[in-house]
């Protein structure tokens, strides 16, 4: 461990989001029960206290400009970003600290901040996934990836909404402190440990609307506990013990979607996170069900625009890709 304490300044604003300010904190104050020695302080514009989005009242230890410079500089984001501009003492706020700082990071909207000052012109970055577009509309010398965890660029880390303020956090302590300290950290936390930057948003089984009835959330329970098994319309319906018919018109009042459809978009996302933990195509089409990997690059190709290939080339992870060039 360094003797030097890591200072870690977090810019707070009317309007930020607690848990994009608690949970990294929370991680980098669980390190130092490890030995490290993270210090850190809530600065606002003014060093006047702050109204977070709940209406909470968050305390702050000073101005940003009062700040010394810190080790690592973070931006939690806030429902109110990416809504309005960027005020530019906020703007300045951060331009300041971050040009002080031997890393950047951004939580959620934050990114729209870090933009604000112009450092994520040419560089890759990422946001939560509603607000990519607007991010990329606002910031068009960046180059946004839409659903990554967290993107590295240079000494610059942008993360995707909330929990992955928490990756990102995890990531920058291992950077630190290796990864026995990061995966000690996460254990306390009863967190993932660790989501990889590069992997997508979306983990199996989160994007197929939720079903509302017992029966249609059995199905899935099913398929996810046996992606490769039969779930033909006439077997699962016997497993409910219905008929085709009446199983039919359920996915299609209920879901807008047919049994076999359903079937195949869990399965979908069930590939898409293998392919998140390196598996390769034809592997994760065999494991998710599809019955070749031609039946899985099809999917692929009319959901995504992309082959399976070309998805897991899209986000490999960050760890890889530092690797890669070292």
């Amino acid at each position: 461990m360094s003797p030097d304490p890591h200072r870690v300044a977090v810019l707070v604003y009317d309007g930020v989001k607690l848990l994009d300010v608690a949970g990294p904190a929370d991680v980098f104050g669980e390190a130092n029960l490890l030995g490290a020695d993270y210090r850190i302080a809530l600065v606002s514009t003014t060093g006047a206290d702050v109204t977070s989005s709940v209406g909470m009242r968050v305390a702050v230890d000073g101005s940003a400009a009062a700040q010394p410079d810190p080790g690592t500089f973070l931006v939690p984001g806030g429902d109110v970003y990416p809504r309005t501009a960027v005020t530019r003492d906020l703007a300045e706020a951060a331009g300041d600290l971050a040009a002080r700082a031997g890393r950047v990071a951004s939580v959620c909207s934050g990114a729209f901040i870090l933009g604000a000052t112009g450092l994520l012109d040419g560089r890759r970055a990422t946001t939560h996934w509603k607000i990519t577009a607007e991010l990329a509309a606002r910031h068009p010398k960046a180059r946004v990836e839409p659903d990554a965890i967290y993107v590295r660029d240079g000494t610059v880390y942008t993360s995707a909404g909330v929990t992955a303020g928490i990756d990102l956090a995890l990531a920058l302590v291992e950077e630190d402190h290796g990864p026995e300290v990061s995966r000690e950290v996460a254990r306390s936390l009863v967190v993932y440990l660790q989501r990889p930057g590069g992997q997508s948003q979306f983990s199996a089984p989160l994007q197929g609307p939720p079903p509302r009835s017992p029966a249609l959330r059995r199905i899935v329970d099913l398929v996810m506990a046996d992606p490769v098994g039969d779930h033909s319309l006439p077997e699962l319906a016997g497993r409910l013990n219905v008929s085709t018919r009446h199983l039919t018109r359920l996915f299609r009042e209920e879901l807008g979607t047919t049994p076999a459809r359903y079937v195949e978009s869990i399965r979908f996302d069930i590939a898409k996170s293998l392919l998140d933990q390196g598996y390769n195509a034809t592997q994760a089409a065999a494991m998710a069900g599809f019955p070749s990997y031609e039946s899985l690059r099809r999917v692929f190709s009319r959901e995504l625009s992309l082959t399976p290939a070309g998805y897991q080339r899209r986000f490999a992870t960050t760890r890889r890709e530092e690797t890669d060039r070292q």
